[in-house]
């Protein structure tokens, strides 16, 4: 019988994983988004910055700040479920994982948000859950909120080209 893996390990290659899957994609780190993983659960984390606000007399995010927040989430949730499988049984080698090694991510169908109160300038958090993933379509749900889970101020439902599967 086989020792299990040292849970440290294991840690180190989900995380490892995920700064690879989320430096593929330039533009959350230019709005400052990160993800909170705890398990095969992510939470997008939109990190306030003056620069992402749209209106500065109410002040409110901007709009497209907060669809780019939400569809980057649904994008990496998505992916994330996608390579779960084989990062958990070892098939990846986390340690030659780079943007440019990771599989292709999934295209934009359509993606409409809706806004559902002013985003306040502070700190955003969002969760996308996948309806369904098949093997060229995929449609996710994403909730953003900021001080209160319960208190939505927007959401979004995309339809996602899945890419193809190697093997």
């Amino acid at each position: 019988m086989t020792a299990p893996e040292p849970v440290q390990r294991i840690k180190q290659r989900r995380d490892g994983a995920l700064r690879a899957l989320v430096g593929g994609v330039p533009y959350a780190g230019f709005l400052g988004i990160a993800f909170d993983r705890r398990g095969d659960e992510l939470t997008g984390v939109l990190n306030f910055d003056p620069k992402l606000i749209g209106n500065p007399i109410l002040p409110a995010l901007h709009g497209g700040v907060t669809a780019a927040f939400l569809e980057v989430t649904a994008i990496v949730t998505l992916s994330w479920s996608m390579l779960w499988d084989d990062l958990e049984s070892g098939r990846i080698d986390v340690d030659a994982l780079t943007p440019e090694t990771l599989p292709r991510l999934p295209k934009t169908i359509d993606f409409a948000v809706d806004y559902l109160r002013t985003g306040l300038p502070r700190d955003a958090y969002a969760r996308a859950r996948v309806n369904r993933s098949g093997r060229r379509y995929a449609s996710v749900h994403v909730e953003g909120w900021q001080d209160n889970r319960d208190r939505l101020f927007a959401q979004a439902t995309g339809h996602f080209l899945m890419p193809p599967r190697d093997g």
